[in-house]
């Protein structure tokens, strides 16, 4: 980056640290630092759903999943609407009335204390490892820019963000939310601008999109049956409907959300919000993905994105192998382009010859070749696998984007990464205090005791999750790994809540049971099936609703007190 972009990075940081301090003055005690007095305006805490969900992950996972697997992504989004109306409708009443701190003192309530316990645990298994994939995020972004090894970028970052997310709370949380969801539809559209200006003289939109089209990345619906397919309209529909069903209604950094508005319309509506406007904001950025493939076809793309990689391998005794690739891979590059060119030129007089297109497909699947063959160096000499999925924005982006812009776009993926970690910070340290220590190590503390307490689980969450980011770059395309984490855990966690709204005779020690077996099952599925891991959560929530509500027909419920 030049002066001017390490100047306009610095002032966007201060200035979003700057308002998220002033911001979080406010706060009162406990109830201040974890739900911002509930008195939050629905449509900031519909953006921060936004952007507590989307993260660095959105540009940089998102768009490199659609550059190497088209629209099939968008899938998984379709049944969101849905799914925030059946939260609006059965959870959102349940959670607003009981004035709860976290969504899981809801089942000590229905049910009794172990099982609240039980699932907080797992909302703490599975969050933690989320946030590490988080925090890891940036850290792609800043090794592209510096050349610094991952490592330093990541320590970098949960410096930053621990020490600011143990000041702060959620107030400054959701407004600093706010200001990143603002930028992020900014960079979106910034970045689509971009892209289609970098296109050949002579080369338009229709062109861009008809080259993909040949290979069809725009192809966003699959009907196939087949469970150990990633993506197909009946995983989205069925997986992702639990899925949002679990993210948004059974896990903590989300409910935390919506228990800080201050009227339970206000709950639906940042909801509903959040629903509607995500699916156009994900189709937009998974055809960033598929625009940059198109735009790569004219502009010859690294062999391999990850130039840290790369510069291990060039050090080593592959270098000549790996050189004797890259050049192969310009030379079929420059074949490519021509019979792009060509196809073009064809469309402008009639229908473009079948043969034509096929030479296309050969030569990308030549192409595909020489990056595995790649690829399988870097592993060689890494003695890991090489994944560079996540590494193909942050290079587009550094190479293409002007003096000025590029700075501002790398600071909007550095702030909102942090909006997400800290947020998910702060709902681990919800749980952990609320759930574990005042429930069961001391319930007469002081407001200044588990404020202080709160802010030291904070920061031994951040710890965790900094551990967990140094590994979190072996896991692939980030956007499915920060999915399939939650989605071990999700099933498991709303079958519990499904089980004690819509199952009258449930009581405890069932629903502990069916919990603990849903979960079970689903880490069973992962480790010795191909399953997709959208079904994941369909299947967790059957096993628990099923042992649950079996074993709470055979075992008699606890006798009340007073009986």
């Amino acid at each position: 980056m030049t002066g001017i972009d390490w100047g306009v990075f610095g002032l966007y940081l201060a200035g979003v640290l700057g308002f998220a301090m002033w911001q979080s003055r406010k706060n009162e005690g406990v109830e201040g630092f974890f739900l911002g007095n509930r008195s939050m305006p629905w449509w900031a805490i519909g953006l921060s759903v936004m952007a507590t969900q989307a993260s660095a992950i959105t540009f940089i996972g998102t768009t490199g999943q659609g550059y190497y697997d088209g629209m099939r992504f968008v899938q998984t989004y379709l049944p969101l609407p849905f799914a925030m109306i059946i939260l609006s409708v059965v959870f959102v009443p349940f959670f607003y009335r009981a004035k709860l701190f976290t969504a899981y003192e809801y089942l000590e309530t229905r049910f009794d204390p172990k099982t609240r316990s039980l699932t907080s645990f797992l909302f703490l298994l599975g969050r933690a490892m989320g946030t590490g994939v988080i925090m890891y995020a940036p850290a792609i972004v800043l090794s592209t820019i510096l050349g610094w090894d991952e490592v330093i970028t990541i320590s970098i970052m949960a410096v930053v963000t621990i020490g600011y997310t143990v000041v702060g709370g959620i107030t400054a949380v959701i407004w600093t939310d706010v200001v990143q969801m603002l930028m992020m539809f900014l960079g979106i559209t910034l970045a689509i601008v971009f892209m289609i200006a970098g296109l050949p003289d002579g080369v338009g939109v229709a062109d861009a999109a008809y080259i993909s089209g040949v290979q069809e990345m725009w192809r966003a619906i699959d009907f196939g049956w087949d469970p150990q397919s990633r993506y197909t309209i009946w995983s989205g529909l069925i997986g992702g409907t639990f899925l949002f069903l679990s993210y948004f209604g059974a896990d903590q950094s989300q409910v935390q959300r919506y228990l800080t508005a201050n009227s339970m319309r206000d709950s639906r509506l940042s909801l509903l919000f959040n629903g509607f406007m995500k699916v156009p904001m994900q189709i937009a950025i998974l055809g960033i993905g598929v625009l940059m493939f198109a735009f790569y076809h004219f502009e010859e793309p690294p062999v391999v994105f990850n130039d840290a990689e790369v510069r291990v391998v060039m050090e080593s005794d592959r270098a000549a192998d790996f050189e004797a690739i890259s050049l192969t891979f310009s030379e079929t590059h420059a074949e490519r382009r021509a019979t792009v060119m060509e196809i073009i030129d064809e469309r402008d007089t009639g229908a473009v010859p079948l043969e034509l297109e096929q030479t296309l497909a050969a030569q990308d699947e030549a192409l595909a070749d020489l990056r595995d063959e790649a690829k399988a160096i870097v592993a060689d000499v890494r003695g890991s696998d090489s994944n560079d999925t996540n590494y193909v924005f942050p290079t587009y982006l550094t190479t293409y984007f002007p003096i000025g812009l590029v700075g501002l776009m790398i600071a909007t993926v550095f702030a909102a990464a942090m909006s997400s970690i800290d947020s998910e910070l702060t709902a681990l340290s919800s749980a952990t205090v609320m759930d574990f220590y005042r429930r069961w190590f001391k319930r007469d503390g002081t407001e200044a005791h588990y404020l202080k307490v709160s802010r030291l689980a904070t920061l031994g969450w951040g710890l965790l999750a900094f551990a967990f980011a140094l590994r979190a770059g072996q896991g692939g395309s980030l956007i499915e790994l920060v999915n399939q984490v939650g989605s071990l855990v999700y099933g498991s966690i709303l079958g519990g809540f499904l089980l004690a709204f819509l199952v009258k005779r449930a009581h405890g020690t069932p629903a502990f049971i069916g919990i603990l077996s849903g979960f079970a099952t689903v880490l069973a599925v992962f480790y010795s099936t191909d399953i997709g891991w959208l079904w994941w959560n369909p299947i967790g929530v059957f096993v628990v609703m099923t042992v649950g509500t079996a074993l709470s027909y055979v075992m008699p419920p606890p006798e009340r007190a007073g009986a």
